[in-house]
């Protein structure tokens, strides 16, 4: 690996500071960036992040929170520093002006609009090293590269299921699975994505709200996405009551009814058409998650800007997307009892193996909570 142990170090920090911004930044990515002064002992002068909604961006906070302490001081960041003028100037600009000597940045913005970054801080004299926790900082924005370079979010996948590989009683009925630890860990999850999914059938089959409901972090919930090709979400739901509050988008059909759109847009929420799935006619398991293209689903939320998507549907809706090959990472979740023959198979039409033995998803971490277990993958 690159760099010092202060390097290391420091990189760390950043992307500790980075990972804050998780959920609350998009579209654009959470950085983060630290200001250190190498005079005798290292000192931290200064820490930034990005902030909600994206702006300000994590190095002109570091930078402002340093003051003129910068002036020949390296400076941490986990993504190259943009070059760009949008709706604020660049951060490279403001590096060169703080009189920064010295740039260490975890890698490259695959962004061709934002990228050159380290090409105009070297015309002006400024050491840039890249590729120190390059490996931590591209899973941290694997949203923002997702997007820029595959025109989707990334997807995490959640899904709980029991002993004997179960995800709900019979009749699809919902089944407490796993412990309060556990779907506290779940609430987090939801707090550092853009945005989450489900199937209409969930909504029908359980009502849920789908937001972080951690204490103090209602403000961190994410944008709730509903495939419902048929226009079918009840009014009276707990997702349409509290559209107003948190963003609620469905995704329609192109055909469902436009009284129906109508209905649901006095409440607040905002529907969007999408063609079905080329799969669809043919009744298979990649087509039953409400008929609707799923690839055309993803652009449509990138183009509006959501990088990190967290899918917690039902089997129909999971099976989809493993299917399709649109899991980027998934976390499973197991509880100890058992449900029985009766239960709703965690994937509707596969075993579980497709998810756990898949050659496309790598495992990755699995963690004990309680009596419950947390297994972690990641695309290969």
């Amino acid at each position: 690996m690159p760099g010092t142990i202060h390097d290391h170090r420091f990189m760390s920090l950043a992307l500790s500071l980075g990972r804050r911004g998780l959920g609350n930044t998009w579209p654009n990515p959470a950085v983060g960036a630290v200001v250190v002064h190498f005079d005798g002992e290292p000192a931290i002068i200064g820490r930034g992040w990005t902030q909600p909604g994206g702006r300000p961006h994590a190095e002109a906070e570091a930078l402002r929170r340093a003051g003129a302490a910068a002036r020949g001081a390296t400076l941490y960041v986990t993504l190259e520093p943009c070059s760009h003028y949008g709706k604020t100037p660049p951060c490279a600009g403001a590096i060169i002006a703080a009189g920064i000597a010295r740039v260490v940045s975890a890698i490259e913005d695959p962004n061709p609009v934002a990228a050159h970054g380290h090409i105009l801080l070297r015309a002006h004299g400024i050491g840039v090293d890249v590729g120190v926790g390059a490996a931590e900082a591209r899973r941290d924005h694997a949203g923002h590269i997702r997007r820029v370079c595959d025109h989707r979010p990334h997807v995490f996948l959640k899904l709980a299921v029991s002993a004997d590989g179960k995800a709900g009683l019979a009749g699809r009925r919902p089944a407490a699975i796993t412990g309060e630890t556990l779907r506290a860990r779940v609430h987090l999850m939801r707090a550092m994505n853009d945005a989450i999914l489900t199937g209409i059938g969930t909504v029908f089959a359980d009502d849920p709200l789908l937001t972080c409901r951690l204490p103090g972090m209602a403000a961190r919930s994410p944008v709730r996405v509903v495939l419902d090709s048929g226009l079918r979400l009840p009014a009276t739901s707990a997702l349409v009551g509290s559209a107003r509050e948190t963003p609620v988008w469905v995704m329609a059909g192109t055909d469902a009814p436009a009284e129906a759109e109508a209905a649901l847009a006095a409440h607040g929420v905002e529907v969007f058409r999408v063609p079905a799935s080329p799969s669809s006619a043919r009744g298979d398991a990649a087509g039953l998650g409400g008929r609707l293209d799923l690839r055309a689903v993803l652009r449509l939320l990138a183009s509006g800007g959501i990088t990190r998507l967290m899918v917690e549907g039902g089997p129909i809706v999971t099976a989809s997307f493993l299917a399709a090959d649109l899991v980027d990472a998934a976390a499973l979740l197991r509880g100890p009892a058992v449900i029985g023959p009766d239960g709703i198979d965690a994937l509707e039409g596969m075993p579980l193996a497709v998810l756990t033995a898949s050659p496309q998803l790598r495992p990755r971490h699995i963690e004990q909570v309680g009596a419950d277990t947390i297994e972690t993958f990641e695309r290969a």
